[in-house]
């Protein structure tokens, strides 16, 4: 097992990432721009290293630096969290090449699945369904628009190395598409460095259901349940539940074991999430694979008692699969909500500034995941999500009457939250009955 690992990432996930490391005995280097020089994170780590300026081009998505920072502290591993570097198959590269290991599937593997484009290709090949669309990348909006007339509107214009809902847009009409092409792939190239594109047909009203999967090197994968990822703004997630009780069980077990075969056809090693659209009719295509820890993962942490963190690391380390398939177990049901500082009147803006008084609340059955404190300055620089507020009940009833009495007790001023705005989904009839599909927002809240 490695005596000391890297984080090569702020916020929540570096503090969840640095107490999973804590309970194994693993040492900790912390990594941080300017701006997070009072960050949580580089607090609880064993050491901490200034990476570079405030901007995460300069710092949080410089390899160079953060490879030079686990070469002087000696660190024998790197975990890159979600964003910024965790999809990047050159990272994963260059971790190999200076003798440290990269927590997560390796390069060739990112390559394959972390790319969309490549990824539908070779689904595609492997016979695992996916949503008509272009198999080759997209380069421009000329092309884009022939490739459109084939597949007939609407269409999804998606980044081929994009994640977190940046890259992505919606064309109703060719007289729509040049825009939005043209601005989801500015954005991919600010976001990741790349502009390559590719299109989708768009299912109107589904289900964003997922599948988390665990393999080890040795041969072993398996599938540890669903999430139900529907409830979404600007195809970015707010709500995420375990299980998706929107699909049989012998869906989700067909959903699972698709997972399974999508991960054995690039031969994939480490934690990964094989993301699907389900329809009305419970038809479900692939639509792409996360290389990398998700966001949400908390919820499937909840309902099967595994830490995934752990097992990422232990995968990374060479160790087999302390479970089998038969061993999963999916107990009770989950509910994540993103508290973000973002001001949902308008525009949902994000708003950084300090907090001065934060209490969060606790229980049987909630979880916080978060790296603010009262006196923390929230920065302009990086995503907004401050705390995710995670519960676990009996059934869904439960945990939905559980989450409504933990948001009640969340006190966060100097910054203006979506707290009233995650109430509003919790409240909202569709919601509640099980009903909402990836338009829910568009449709009933704004």
């Amino acid at each position: 097992m490695f005596q000391k690992l890297l984080i090569a990432n702020r916020g929540e996930i570096a503090v969840r990432i640095i107490r999973a490391c804590r309970e194994m005995g693993i040492r900790t280097v912390a990594v941080y721009s300017e701006a997070d020089r009072e960050a949580l994170h580089t607090q609880l780590a064993d050491e901490a290293v200034c990476i570079g300026p405030a901007l995460a081009k300069e710092s949080y998505l410089d390899m160079e630096r953060i490879l030079s920072a686990a070469v002087a502290t000696h660190a024998e591993a790197i975990h890159p969290g979600f964003g910024f570097l965790s999809e990047n198959s050159r990272f994963a590269q260059a971790c190999g090449r200076c003798g440290i290991t990269f927590i997560g599937p390796d390069a060739r593997m990112i390559q394959s699945m972390g790319n969309k484009a490549q990824a539908r290709k070779t689904m595609v090949e492997a016979g695992i369904p996916v949503i008509p669309g272009t198999r080759e990348p997209v380069q421009d909006a000329e092309e884009a628009a022939a490739r459109a007339e084939a597949i007939g509107y609407p269409v999804m214009v998606k980044a081929a190395l994009g994640g977190g809902g940046k890259g992505m847009r919606t064309a109703w009409t060719q007289e729509e598409l040049t825009e939005k092409f043209q601005t989801a792939q500015l954005e991919a190239k600010a976001a990741f460095g790349g502009g390559t594109m590719y299109l989708e047909k768009y299912v109107q009203s589904p289900r964003h259901v997922e599948v988390q999967i665990l393999a080890d090197r040795h041969g072993h994968t398996l599938y540890l349940g669903t999430r139900d990822c529907s409830v979404q703004r600007g195809h970015q997630k707010v709500v995420e539940e375990a299980p998706c009780q929107a699909i049989s069980q012998e869906t989700a077990r067909k959903m699972g074991e698709t997972a399974v075969r999508a991960a054995r056809a690039v031969g994939y090693v480490n934690a990964g999430t094989v993301e699907f659209l389900v329809d009305k009719d419970e038809k479900f295509y692939f639509m792409e694979m996360n290389t990398r820890i998700q966001v949400e993962h908390p919820v499937t942490e909840m309902v099967t008692g595994l830490d995934l963190i752990k097992e990422q690391i232990r995968i990374a380390a060479g160790e087999k699969l302390s479970l089998s398939q038969e061993d999963v177990a999916v107990g009770g049901h989950a509910i994540e909500c993103r508290i973000n500082a973002e001001d949902p009147e308008r525009k949902f803006l994000p708003c950084p500034g300090t907090i001065s008084y934060l209490y969060l609340p606790g229980g049987c059955g909630v979880r916080v995941d978060s790296a603010v404190y009262p006196g923390y300055t929230v920065p302009p620089y990086y995503d907004s999500m401050l705390v995710k507020l995670i519960v676990h009940g009996k059934d869904r009833q439960e945990a939905l009457a559980k989450m409504h009495s933990a948001l009640g007790e969340v006190v966060l001023e100097g910054v203006k939250t979506n707290v009233d705005f995650l109430y509003r989904i919790l409240e909202h009839p569709v919601f509640r009955e099980g009903q909402a599909g990836t338009d829910f927002i568009e449709k009933y809240l704004q």
